[in-house]
């Protein structure tokens, strides 16, 4: 991509990778702009790291929308195909209770209706979670991708995936006694971390290290590593392709990886 990219970004904390982002756009390191700054919550510390460089920024209250969900005000749930979406989605498994399944599946797209509702004055070429907590539906990430070529949401998580997966990264990866540990950013599929990986970076863990200092390298890491990814899709480097994989059983299945050009 020859022209500025422009990047959207959502956030649930203290924006630590949003302000890396900026940092590397405001330098020139990345040809592009941060179009606006979206948190699930209000007391996000992040919007103000935003406000600072006149970055749009909003807020969808997820609390507030799931609460009013499941006191049964049913009107909020917008018309979804949800058996179609259940059919693609990966976080649960087959043997999860299918009505809470359901509740949470729906709760989340009425969320993200309003998500992307606040989003649309604000044309992207790619979404960026800095440190967002909320996991997507399909029925978010199609909207998000029906419109590109390539996956259109990029993540960065706190473990060398497909290791440890979920909200705990760091402290998975000391509780289990790892002696490296690091960060990776991947595009974002129907899975729970699952996405085609396009970057990862290690550090060592020592024998004295703790939780926290484990965090504060891993941190440090994740400074560094969701601008050079981000570069690499400003340039155009990234290519999905499709492989062919057979598993130990014979079984054979497919799996997009991401080329870098």
């Amino acid at each position: 991509m020859s022209s500025t990219i422009r990047i959207g970004v959502l956030i649930s904390g203290g924006g630590s990778n949003l302000q890396a982002i900026i940092d590397a756009c405001e330098s020139g390191r990345i040809n592009g702009k941060i179009v606006f700054a979206g948190a699930d919550t209000p007391d996000a510390c992040g919007l103000e790291r935003a406000g600072k460089y006149n970055i749009p920024t909003f807020v969808v209250d997820y609390k507030t929308i799931i609460k009013t969900c499941e006191t049964k005000q049913t009107n909020h749930y917008p018309l979804v195909d949800i058996e179609k979406i259940f059919l693609k989605q990966n976080l649960f498994s087959e043997s999860y209770d299918f009505e809470k399944k359901k509740k949470f599946i729906l709760t989340r797209i009425a969320a993200e209706t309003a998500l992307l509702a606040k989003m649309k004055p604000y044309p992207f070429d790619i979404l960026v979670l800095a440190g967002f907590m909320r996991k997507l539906t399909p029925y978010f990430i199609d909207k998000i991708n029906s419109v590109r070529n390539m996956p259109g949401i990029m993540n960065i998580h706190p473990a060398l995936l497909p290791a440890f997966p979920g909200v705990d990264g760091y402290g998975d990866t000391f509780r289990y006694g790892c002696k490296v540990g690091g960060c990776t950013v991947h595009f974002v599929d129907y899975g729970e971390d699952s996405g085609p990986i396009i970057g990862q970076k290690t550090f060592i863990i020592n024998k004295d290290d703790t939780l926290e200092s484990i965090k504060k390298k891993g941190l440090k890491l994740e400074w560094k590593l969701y601008p050079e990814c981000i570069k690499l899709f400003a340039e155009g480097r990234l290519k999905i392709i499709k492989k062919e994989i057979t598993a130990k059983n014979g079984e054979i299945y497919h799996r997009s990886i991401v080329e870098i050009e």
